[in-house]
């Protein structure tokens, strides 16, 4: 029986009369009171959220999660708690920490490409640089002057890249 007025579970909690169990207690096939604590952070129509929340973590686990924790750190801890059993169903071993490593596997290749990149750029530079400063681009009446002794890189800035250290087996590039 339910109210006219009534609306199902609001961000609050359960309303007054209303007759739809939250997500949490429709999974758990029970009866879903005034103070579920679940209520207000799995609502009826998100049953996904619960439902892998309850597989890897267990509905008593979370109840007393839930219960240990003030009322305003619960949302955030919902949404960890979703968050991570969402990555552990993904990946049973590492969960989140599995996407992190990846994600930071990432980062490590873009900065080596970033490095390779800024190191090609100096190169190019100092070519240019060495090209427009060769002997053959000084005017015949300036090469003999002292003060106008070309200058040469001491360093070599030839770089190799071992691309099978960086674990991606093809070029940077693709």
């Amino acid at each position: 029986m339910k109210d006219a007025g009534s609306s199902g579970h609001g961000g609050s909690g359960r309303k007054q009369g209303a007759a739809a169990p939250c997500a949490a207690c429709k999974l758990l096939r029970r009866r879903c009171s005034q103070d579920c604590v679940f209520a207000p952070y799995f609502p009826a129509d998100e049953p996904h959220k619960f439902a892998s929340v309850h597989k890897v973590f267990g509905a008593s686990n979370v109840n007393k999660m839930l219960q240990e924790l003030p009322e305003h750190h619960r949302g955030d801890a919902v949404s960890s708690m979703v968050y991570e059993a969402n990555a552990r169903i993904r990946d049973p071993v590492y969960g989140c920490v599995g996407a992190i490593s990846s994600l930071q596997q990432q980062i490590d290749v873009l900065q080596t490409q970033l490095a390779v990149s800024q190191a090609e750029v100096v190169h190019m530079r100092m070519r240019q640089f060495s090209s427009n400063h060769s002997p053959e681009n000084i005017s015949p009446s300036s090469r003999h002057h002292p003060s106008q002794t070309p200058t040469r890189s001491l360093f070599s800035m030839d770089t190799v890249v071992d691309q099978t250290n960086m674990g991606m087996g093809e070029s940077l590039w693709s």
